[in-house]
């Protein structure tokens, strides 16, 4: 239970962070914000998950700024760190089948719930 407050916490600040990077990025022609908090989410957890294999922190700072921060403020850091895994432990085809499944159907997914919620 301890470790699922300090993720929702963590979770709570990325989120936030998020939020006011919507309200001051502002770009009309591309979705800027978002590209820039995938981006920066993506530096965060390689810099967390990459110091933690050279010391020794604690699991509970590693959820909070990984499950927790990185996930709230952008869930693609961690589909970039799946990503990187498979390709360092010489899965190709996965890491490749894992990121065009994921943003196909991500994108048909998103289309599907348009449609639904516009319907309710």
């Amino acid at each position: 239970m301890k470790t699922a407050l300090i993720v929702g916490f963590g979770g709570f600040l990325g989120s936030v962070l998020r939020y006011f990077f919507n309200v001051f990025i502002k770009s009309p022609s591309f979705p800027l914000s978002t590209f820039l908090a995938n981006i920066l989410g993506c530096l965060l957890i390689g810099i967390t998950l990459g110091f933690a294999q050279k010391i020794n922190i604690s699991d509970n700072l590693k959820f909070f700024l990984t499950t927790g921060f990185c996930g709230g403020f952008t869930t693609f850091s961690a589909f970039a760190f799946e990503n990187q895994k498979m390709i360092a432990e010489g899965n190709f085809i996965q890491a490749i089948g894992y990121t065009l499944f994921s943003i196909i159907l991500g994108i048909l997914m998103v289309y599907l719930g348009l449609n639904i919620g516009s319907k309710i």
